[in-house]
């Protein structure tokens, strides 16, 4: 649900018209890989906010180890969610990069 809410956002794209797999070109691995760790990024810098008033509290917990441990587990998080299909940034990503490309040659 938050993931096609977030893809109408930000993916206004969507509804253009999908070239079939026939037509669709080859996209470089390097591109998908540069385009997935972007996601991922993104996502990491929007989760972090959600974490940071949390009150850690309880005998073991606060201390600069779980600051460290915290922003490490949103970093796994905005990769897990990228990896599961993210939120359509991806794929825009992939579009600039190509184009990108095709300019400078």
């Amino acid at each position: 649900m938050f993931g096609t809410a977030i893809n109408g956002i930000v993916g206004l794209q969507a509804n253009q018209h999908k070239p079939a797999p026939s037509e669709t070109p080859a996209i470089p691995e390097s591109v998908k890989r540069a385009a997935k760790e972007f996601e991922a990024l993104f996502l990491t810098e929007m989760l972090a906010p959600a974490f940071e008033g949390l009150d850690s509290g309880g005998l073991f917990g606060g201390g600069q180890s779980e600051k460290i441990y915290r922003s490490m587990m949103v970093q796994e998080y905005g990769k897990a969610i990228a990896q599961s299909g993210g939120v359509g940034i991806a794929e825009s990503v992939q579009r600039e990069i190509l184009r990108m490309q095709e300019n400078q040659q």
